[in-house]
Formats: C-alpha cells, sequence, structure tokens
C-alpha cells in the first residue's frame, strides 16, 4: 500500500507542477485575496456541521477568566470570526492571521457579534506574535491553523509564551488518518493538490504529537470523527493548560 500511496503521491506533485511554479513567481499570491472569501463562505457550513463540537469545547472558557475582568481572548489565525459566536458575552478578543485581506470578513463576523468586544487585528504569523505581549491573555485560541503554519512548535511556543500562568490553549484541528486506513492513503496522495487549494494546509500532520511536548502542565485532547469530507474527517479537540 505503501508503495502505491508514493506512486500516486508522486504523480499528484507532477501534475501541480504549473501550481508550484506560480507560487514560486509569486503569481498565486492573487489566490490569497480570493481565499478569505471562500472561507467565509464556507465557515457558515463547517459552524453548521460542527455547532455540537464548538459548543461543548467553548463551554468553560469563562473558567479561565482572572479576578472580576473580562475574559481575555487571542485568538490565532482568526480568518473570518467564525469563532466569535461561541464566545461568552463581554470578553475582549485580539485576532491574528497572517492574511490581511480577511480583515473585511472579520468585520462583517463583528457586526453580528456584538456581546463581545473587539480589541485589535493583528497581521502576524502563528510563528512570530511578537506584537503581543507576554503573559498577556487568559485564553488563547487555535481551530484549523496548525495544519497550515510553517511550524507547529513554533507556533505553540508563542501561545504558550502569549498566555498568563494558568491560561489555557483550546484547539479543534484536523489531523492525519490512521495508517491503516484509506483515508490515510487518499490523504497523502492527494495532499499535493490540497495543499493550494486550502492556502498551505496540510491534511497529513499528527499535531497531537506536538501538543503532547510543548510544555504545558495539564492536556484535555480526544480524537473525533468529524461530520465532514473524508480528508477532514479525522479532527483533534480539547484544551491545554499554561
Amino acid at each position: 500500500m505503501t508503495l502505491f500511496m508514493n506512486f500516486f503521491t508522486f504523480i499528484l506533485k507532477v501534475v501541480t507542477l504549473p501550481l508550484q511554479l506560480m507560487e514560486v513567481v509569486g503569481i498565486y499570491g492573487i489566490y490569497k485575496r480570493f481565499f478569505p472569501f471562500l472561507i467565509y463562505k464556507i465557515s457558515f457550513t463547517y459552524n453548521k456541521k460542527m455547532n455540537d463540537k464548538k459548543k461543548d469545547l467553548f463551554s468553560n472558557l469563562s473558567e479561565f477568566t482572572k479576578g472580576n475582568g473580562p475574559l481575555r481572548i487571542l485568538e490565532i489565525g482568526c480568518g473570518s470570526g467564525a469563532n466569535f459566536e461561541f464566545y461568552p458575552s463581554g470578553c475582549k478578543v485580539v485576532c491574528t492571521d497572517p492574511n490581511p485581506h480577511f480583515e473585511k470578513y472579520l468585520q462583517k463576523s463583528l457586526a453580528v457579534n456584538d456581546h463581545l468586544t473587539f480589541e485589535r487585528f493583528v497581521v502576524a504569523s502563528g510563528e512570530d506574535m511578537r506584537a503581543v505581549k507576554d503573559d498577556s491573555v487568559d485564553v488563547v485560541v487555535c481551530t484549523l491553523v496548525l495544519c497550515s503554519v510553517n511550524d507547529v512548535p513554533r507556533t505553540l511556543q508563542e501561545a504558550h509564551r502569549i498566555l498568563r500562568p494558568g491560561g489555557a490553549l483550546y484547539f479543534l484541528e484536523h489531523v492525519v488518518a490512521d495508517p491503516s486506513s484509506w483515508t490515510y492513503f487518499f490523504q497523502h496522495v492527494l495532499q499535493p493538490i490540497w495543499y493550494y487549494f486550502g492556502d498551505g494546509c496540510e491534511v497529513v500532520r499528527a499535531t497531537w504529537k506536538h501538543l503532547e511536548t510543548a510544555g504545558f502542565s495539564e492536556l484535555k485532547l480526544r480524537h473525533i470523527e468529524a461530520p465532514l469530507n473524508f480528508m477532514i474527517k479525522p479532527h483533534i479537540i480539547g484544551y491545554a493548560v499554561k
């Protein structure tokens, strides 16, 4: 099976050579302007299918509020703000994303989620959020982000740095399937083209391994099968406490 998988993966890599060339010369950057619109539209379907999972995940956010002040949340790779509806009333939110073209759709989400206070939008990658101070937030949220960052351990290190002691990182990420499954086979075969469709998204990452070694004092992590396309059906969900 591995031999066939590697063969078909190679074929797909050859097929995507024009896309690779477009990325090298900078033409692929045009897609980054369109991608936020695509994600904005897809987020409605994703939230509908994952509504119960997200409600359960974020149900205890308020427990990490420090003292009598508002809950302070930083969301890495906020996209179009698909998580806003699940945040508790009165919380303060800082959003980061490496793609500045998401801000337009972020504002649309904010318009229908006036229960939270939006502080600012920071154009930054998950690996480098130096604009955000150490120990400055109660909660960091990271959903469908660790699949596309260039350096997962570095991104988790940044999340750990930004969190106050006792704060928590909440995550919901699609991951690689069991190696004995056909999903695993097709994830690897289709990864070369999926990468370009998903603006750098990788479906073959065992993200839970990075979370287990990220230096958090407590890790609550579950593997689930999401009601989604087979390529992104395997998910991990939970939170990690600093």
